[in-house]
């Protein structure tokens, strides 16, 4: 009776331990995990309320996080838009993809504030409509 409780036991233990390890590389999987920062929405068909192009493809380099909304701009003063910028960018990584789209006024300071944050290295993804396929672009502003 008291080696089937000990073994009960032990059965018991090794499952909660492979659950909380399972669950540990689970976390670290999602937290590895690049984000793809879509600088602006995507314009909508005003006849078919689609999107204009389909961006779903870049998923397979992460997360699709969108910045700002669609008809963003900068008017007169840039400062407030660099604030907002600062405080939605404030995760990224050289790991993390951008896919620029909108104005390119915007497009300018989105690529000045990641720079900025990863000290001058951030990636790109560039559209091939030959291949219909997105390729990633390292930008490394220092490189010689």
């Amino acid at each position: 009776m008291v080696k089937w409780l000990c073994l009960k036991l032990i059965i018991f233990n090794v499952h909660n331990l492979l659950f909380f390890l399972k669950r540990g590389i689970n976390q670290k999987n999602k937290k590895s995990m690049s984000k793809v920062y879509l600088t602006q929405e995507i314009p909508v068909d005003r006849d078919t309320g689609q999107p204009k192009y389909n961006v779903l493809g870049a998923q397979k380099y992460g997360d699709i996080v969108t910045l700002l909304p669609m008809y963003s701009q900068i008017i007169l003063s840039p400062g407030p838009l660099i604030i907002k910028l600062r405080t939605l960018l404030k995760d990224f990584t050289a790991d993390d993809y951008l896919l620029l789209s909108g104005d390119p006024a915007i497009i300018g300071v989105v690529c000045s504030v990641c720079s900025d944050i990863t000290n001058g290295k951030y990636k790109l993804l560039k559209w091939d409509r030959q291949e219909k396929t997105y390729y990633p672009i390292e930008i490394n502003i220092f490189q010689n």
